[in-house]
């Protein structure tokens, strides 16, 4: 297996604990449908901040391929909400990262499978 694809493997299955940063570009891009910013510092603040509020978050990796400088995955993210009745939450998605000459991620953009309310519905049993 690929170094680097083995290495995000691992990351999936451990998420949000002991994720690799090294992985990353210092000036990394990161999209998603709620952040846009740059830097892995930043990354690596969010991917915190998910691990302190949400109740067990996880993501569950279905599919990881590599074709030259692209990485593309496909995943579930759950989490309980931090509401007192605990909503289970669920997105799927998938994810591009492209990869410079070191093997570093220089962009990793994430996109749902459904829209920004579809998942505060999910926050009310809808």
């Amino acid at each position: 297996m690929d170094p680097i694809v083995a290495i995000l493997s691992e990351d999936y299955r451990r998420f949000p604990k002991d994720q690799t940063y090294e992985i990353y570009a210092e000036n990394v891009y990161f999209e998603d449908p709620l952040n846009r910013f740059y830097g892995v510092a930043r990354y690596r603040q969010m991917i915190g901040w998910m691990a302190q509020w949400f109740d067990t978050p996880r993501i569950d990796l279905e599919t990881i391929e590599r074709q030259e400088n692209t990485i593309k995955t496909q995943w579930t993210l759950h989490w309980k909400a931090p509401l007192p009745w605990k909503p289970p939450i669920a997105i799927s998605g998938w994810s591009e990262l492209q990869l410079d000459d070191q093997n570093l991620i220089v962009s990793h953009i994430d996109y749902w499978n459904c829209s920004r309310l579809d998942v505060v519905k999910q926050h009310f049993g809808r």
